[in-house]
């Protein structure tokens, strides 16, 4: 059977043998480009959903019997809820558990009885906060709501007879922070896809905000410029999807769906070509640079000079240098606003033919570029940086004397546009007749392409993404999420919605700040209707942008705090969405049949749950501020308000849960414990509540369109964070009220192992670090409850009533519950033989045995040695510097061993709850006294 490539017309190698990477040669009206046509309209099946029926027929109709008469501007998304049939059974069973939930708590309190009263009274309360934080999380889901956006009808007002547009205009953000960390390469790639984006080119514009001052970042840009005179008319010559070429020619058989099939396959083997070669450039930059520099460093008169770093027009670079010096370093250095390719009206002043040495045939094609700018905001020791907020706020200020436009959208440099449309989606909402002028963001889902195939620390976070965005989204919309966001320029600047506006608003100083062309842009900016044509670059303007990017500008000001990215707090995302919600504003969640937008996730645990920590961190750190959702935001909606709370007291919950998931210790004690009697009655009440927030879950699960495997992925990372990341968020915040240090900002390493020959090598390394400490404590703890619990039952099963057996069962059970939910961080201590799952089925069962057996002081302890020769590597990582030495590790182990078996052998059985390990077997060795435990 021949290829399907071939027989669309795909051609064939040079060898004349069929090409597997050949695209399959399509029709316009079919693969992606139709599928994108029935989500833009709202029949989509992908992103409408089944269980999902129209909300808005009576608007549409309504607008239809209109026909635009009315002189209004036409509906341009649709709506959509969830279905009666799936709803009301999901709101019915919320109420349900609610009411079960406080008759727990009736009766827990009525039956006050337990073997440790101190251990009940903080279960008592860890259930009421379990159910308070339940309760704040469920209430906001009641409405949720879908909106799709209809690109035909965009298309239909916004794009003329005349070949003009009536789109607004568009800046977007790139944010970086380090070259390292954040690889040049997905970068470059994220600048490719925004220039090649379908919008007007001479309506958007694309910033580039570099917070390390370097100059390989600038002459990357300066490179990618170069290469996308070639990408970008190739993309819109040929339909391509995406339009980030390392993702495009990364598939093996891309769809094609433009209009000159004959052509493409020569056209995609020349660009491909030059986009291996501008790789290499790429990678070439930091030699390149060194050499330069240090030729015209061997030129300099001053041999007392210091080493310079070179730019490739003969100037020194203003930013941070290869041999660093006060004023060139990182976080030292002057503000830095370089236009690498002029606005379209102006040109660029590159051709094709000099750019790439390429001249193929794109004369029925617009060649022409959208506006690249290059930003790195200044920086100084005596002023706060205020993170990714300052430098946001940096490139907010510099494109409003640049471009000016209405609307901007900011992407994580790892991240890009993975579908052509989808800055027009986002428009479709902020022009809509019925909320577009109240309409401050658009957010949209995040989807990343790097995870493993079976997301094993639920990066993909379907849950939250189609899930409790979407119930948001029925509120006042959905909170902004830090990428993949478009803004309503005036309400950054901390403008009310129209409702709420008052006339005749004059910027001040005081405010903005003290740049004449800064004010004067603002008040551009309230003429929304007008698109301003950027001012020409001169000495003079070029001043003023290095002025309002410098480091001490917003200083005295109300950037940060009412006006751009709020400072202060280590998730700007989260605090700015909330300070424009308390205005009054809403925001809306754009779905799309064919995802907008694609990132890079951490698949490494070490540095996923470092992204955690800073994200929980941060939400407790707005708890504890005046953007308190309990007393700020004066205009927002109830329950919107309610799921702000929820976002910043969840880490709380852990601490619960630590106390949970550690009590299993109990097995270790030779008399029976109960935490609750009646037990059985307690145990079954506790199974009773969980399967019914198990059954609101399955009905979440067929709303959202996600999946069982989605939904517990999710349930195993929370156990895996709260056992870690968040218990290690809520000490930080505990530091921080009592010495005022905030959350250390820490950029998420998005380099993975270097392993050519596997694409998730980094989801194998183990990165020991002291927050994993607790969660390695709970699986063992669990490991070995579950083992004790099979050696007591061999030995005390022919005299247990039946109530201890079934006590015993019920125990087990949550032991086994616990393991299901650590699977995933078992997996990441076996490393590279978690390949093999099977090992740890077949290990386990081995480890309960040899535990069972422990019940003998000498198997034990042998069990005991086997764990901490598995926890070596961990202790060495814990000791720092010291780990340097293991000798030193070996002989403070052995202190301690000794300590603590002198101990029990001089005090005996009263210790022998509160012992486990090695010191209680070699202390119950030495004195012989009762049975192993």
């Amino acid at each position: 059977m021949a290829s399907p490539a071939s027989v669309a017309g795909g051609g064939e190698d040079s060898n004349g043998s069929s090409s597997l990477i050949d695209p399959l040669l399509v029709s316009r009206t079919s693969s992606i480009g139709g599928a994108e046509r029935k989500a833009a309209a709202g029949g989509g099946g992908g992103a409408k959903g089944k269980h999902w029926a129209a909300a808005d027929k009576g608007e549409w109709r309504a607008a239809k019997e209109c026909g635009g008469e009315d002189g209004r501007r036409p509906l341009l998304f649709r709506s959509y809820r969830v279905k009666g049939s799936l709803l009301h059974p999901y709101r019915a069973l919320i109420f349900a558990r609610l009411i079960a939930v406080l008759l727990f708590f009736g009766w827990r309190i009525r039956h006050n009885n337990s073997d440790i009263m101190w251990f009940w009274t903080m279960s008592v309360a860890g259930d009421v906060w379990f159910g308070f934080s339940w309760l704040l999380n469920q209430l906001p889901k009641f409405n949720p709501v879908k909106t799709i956006p209809d690109l035909t009808a965009l298309r239909q007002y916004c794009d003329l007879a005349d070949g003009s547009y009536r789109l607004p205009g568009i800046d977007v953000f790139v944010t970086t922070a380090d070259p390292i960390d954040e690889p040049v390469l997905y970068t470059m790639n994220c600048v490719l896809s925004i220039l090649a984006a379908d919008y007007p080119v001479d309506r958007s514009a694309c910033y580039l905000s570099d917070d390390s001052g370097a100059l390989i970042l600038y002459e990357a840009l300066v490179e990618t410029a170069k290469f996308a005179t070639l990408w970008v008319p190739f993309c819109r010559k040929h339909c391509i999807e995406p339009r980030s070429p390392e993702s495009y020619f990364e598939l093996e058989a891309p769809s094609y769906t433009g209009s000159a099939p004959e052509e493409f396959k020569n056209d995609s083997r020349i660009v491909h070509l030059e986009y291996d070669e501008f790789k290499v450039r790429l990678e070439a930059l930091p030699e390149t640079i060194r050499k330069r520099s240090d030729v015209y460093n061997s030129m300099k008169t001053d041999q007392g000079a210091p080493n310079a770093t070179w730019m490739a027009n003969g100037t020194q670079w203003p930013g941070t240098w290869i041999e660093p010096i006060e004023n060139h370093r990182k976080g030292h250095h002057a503000g830095i606003v370089k236009v690498v390719l002029d606005h379209p009206i102006r040109g660029h002043n590159l051709s094709l033919k000099d750019s790439t040495g390429n001249n193929l045939n794109f004369n029925a094609t617009d060649v022409r570029i959208p506006m690249l700018v290059y930003v790195s905001r200044g920086k100084n020791p005596n002023y706060d940086h205020n993170k990714k907020a300052g430098a946001l706020n940096a490139q907010l200020r510099a494109s409003a004397l640049l471009s000016n436009a209405q609307f901007i959208i900011n992407f994580d440099c790892d991240h890009y546009i993975n579908n052509s449309q989808a800055l027009r989606a986002a428009i479709c909402f902020m022009l809509d007749q019925r909320e577009g002028d109240n309409t401050a963001f658009v957010q949209f889902p995040q989807r990343f392409d790097n995870v493993d195939p079976k997301d094993r620390y639920g990066n993909h976070n379907r849950v939250f993404f189609d899930g409790t965005m979407l119930a948001l989204n029925g509120l006042q919309g959905p909170s902004y999420l830090g990428t993949g966001c478009m803004f309503r320029r005036l309400a950054l600047y901390g403008i009310d919605p129209p409702h709420w506006r008052q006339d005749n608003i004059t910027p001040e100083a005081s405010k903005f700040g003290n740049s004449i062309l800064l004010l004067e842009s603002v008040l551009e900016a309230l003429n929304q209707d007008r698109f301003a044509t950027p001012s020409p670059v001169n000495d003079i303007f070029v001043n003023e942008l290095e002025m309002v990017v410098s480091a001490s500008f917003d200083k005295e000001t109300d950037w940060g705090k009412g006006v751009g990215y709020i400072y202060d707090i280590a998730t700007e995302d989260i605090v700015t969405g909330f300070r424009i919600h308390g205005q009054g504003w809403r925001s809306m969640y754009c779905t799309m049949e064919h995802d907008a937008f694609c990132g890079t996730a951490p698949i490494n645990l070490t540095e996923r749950l470092h992204q955690i920590v800073r994200w929980s961190g941060g939400s407790l750190e707005m708890f504890f501020s005046h953007n308190n959702p309990l007393i700020g935001g004066r205009r927002l909606q109830p329950l919107q308000r309610v799921s702000y709370l929820n976002m910043t007291i969840y880490p709380v919950t852990s601490l619960f849960i630590l106390l949970y998931a550690i009590s299993p210790v109990m097995w270790l004690i030779p008399d029976e414990v109960y935490i609750q009697r009646p037990f059985t009655r307690y145990v079954v009440y506790l199974l009773v509540i969980i399967l019914m927030i198990h059954m609101i879950g399955w009905l979440e699960i067929k709303w959202a369109g996600i999946t069982w495997l989605d939904y517990w992925r999710n349930e195993q990372f929370f156990m895996i964070g709260s056992t870690s990341a968040y218990p290690t968020a809520v000490l930080h915040m505990v530091v921080n009220l009592l010495t005022k240090k905030g959350i250390h900002f820490r950029v998420t390493s998005k380099q993975t192992t270097a392993d050519t020959n596997d694409k998730f090598a980094d989801l194998y390394e183990m990165r020991w670090v002291p927050m994993l400490i607790p969660t390695m404590v709970v699986l063992v703890a669990n490991i070995g409850a579950i083992g004790v619990a099979i050696g007591k039952t061999a030995v005390y099963m022919g005299v247990w009533t039946i109530a201890q057996k079934r006590h015993a069962a019920m125990g087990l059970l949550f032991n086994m519950w616990v393991m299901f939910l650590l699977y995933p961080f078992a997996l990441a201590i076996m490393g590279r033989w978690a390949k093999r799952p099977i090992i740890l089925v077949v290990l386990l069962p081995i480890i309960f045995v040899i535990v069972a057996l422990g019940r003998f002081a000498v198997l034990g302890m042998v069990f005991n040695v086997w764990i901490l020769a598995l926890l070596y590597p961990f202790a060495l990582g814990i000791m720092g510097q010291w780990g340097k030495r293991p000798a030193v590790l070996f002989v403070a182990t052995v202190m301690a061993v000794a300590a603590v078996a002198i101990m029990y052998a001089a005090f005996g059985a009263p210790y022998q709850a509160g012992l486990s390990g090695v010191a209680a077997s070699l202390g119950k060795a030495a004195s012989l006294t009762g049975p192993s435990g």
